[in-house]
C-alpha cells in the first residue's frame, strides 16, 4: 500500500538506512550506561531502565537529575513528560504500520524518535513495517547491550564529564530533533523550550526546568492560535482603511 504518493523502494535500501540509524544511536546507549552508574545507580537498575523504559532522552533526563541531587519524584516527573511524546508517535505509526492486534503492546516498547523517524520516512506500508521492524530491533539489542557494557566499565572511565560521555544523550537527541522543526511554529517551541530550561537551571532544583520547559508547547500554540485568529477579521478592516 502506498502511504505517501512515492515510488516503492528497495527493501535492501531500507534495511540499509534502517541498520544505520539503529547502530548509530544504539552505541549511544554506551554513554547512558556511564553516567547512570557514574550516578550512584546500580548495575541492575541502570539495566532495567534501558529494557523496560527504552526512550533515551527520559534516561538521561532521569539519571542527570537524580546526579544533580534533584527529588527521585521530580526527576521522574521530568522523565515521564519526556516520554509522553512517545505515545503521540504511537497514534500516528498505528495507522501507517497497521500491525496485528497481538503484535502491537510488543511494537509500542520500540516506539522512540528513531523508530518513527525512519517509519515516517518510507514511501509504502511493507517499506514502513521493515524499517521500524529492523530499527527497533537494532537499536533495542544495541542500546541494552552497550548499556551493559557502559555500566560495567564506568570504574574503569571515571568522571564522565572529563571524556563528554554525558553530552552525547542530548546531542543525538538534537541532531534527530532538529531536522522535524520545519514549521516557524515547531522552531518557536524549541526555542522557548531551550530558554526556559536553560535560564531556570541556576534557580530552580533539579528536574523542574525540564517540567517547567514543556510549557513551552501550549505558549506557542495558544500565540499561534491567536494570531491566526485575528488574521481573517483584521483583513477586512485594513482593506477598508486602504
Amino acid at each position: 500500500m502506498d502511504i505517501s504518493g512515492g515510488a516503492a523502494k528497495p527493501d535492501a535500501a531500507v534495511v540499509r538506512d534502517a541498520l544505520g540509524v539503529g547502530i548509530a544511536v544504539g552505541l549511544s546507549g554506551f554513554a547512558f550506561g556511564v553516567t547512570s552508574a557514574g550516578s550512584g545507580i546500580g548495575l541492575l537498575q541502570t539495566c532495567a531502565l534501558s529494557l523496560l523504559v527504552f526512550t533515551g532522552a527520559s534516561q538521561f533526563a532521569l539519571v542527570g537529575a537524580l546526579a544533580a541531587g534533584g527529588n527521585p519524584y521530580t526527576a521522574a516527573a521530568g522523565a515521564f513528560f519526556l516520554g509522553v511524546r512517545n505515545a503521540f508517535y504511537g497514534l500516528r505509526l498505528s495507522q501507517l504500520l497497521a500491525l496485528p492486534r497481538a503484535a502491537r503492546p510488543l511494537a509500542a516498547q520500540w516506539v522512540i524518535d528513531e523508530t518513527t523517524a525512519v517509519t515516517l520516512a518510507q514511501p509504502t506500508r511493507r517499506a514502513a513495517r521493515i524499517g521500524f521492524t529492523v530499527t527497533g530491533l537494532t537499536l533495542y539489542v544495541l542500546w541494552n547491550l552497550t548499556t551493559l557494557l557502559g555500566a560495567l566499565g564506568a570504574k574503569a572511565i571515571g568522571d564522565t564529564r572529563a571524556w563528554g560521555l554525558d553530552a552525547a544523550g542530548p546531542a543525538v537527541f538534537l541532531a534527530l530533533l532538529a531536522p522535524m522543526l520545519t514549521t516557524a511554529t515547531e522552531r518557536a517551541v524549541a526555542g522557548l523550550a531551550v530558554l526556559l530550561g536553560l535560564g531556570l537551571l541556576p534557580v530552580l532544583p533539579a528536574g523542574v526546568p525540564v517540567l517547567v520547559a514543556a510549557l513551552a508547547a501550549p505558549l506557542a500554540l495558544f500565540v499561534s492560535g491567536r494570531r491566526a485568529g485575528r488574521g481573517p477579521k483584521d483583513a477586512p478592516e485594513e482593506a477598508e482603511a486602504r
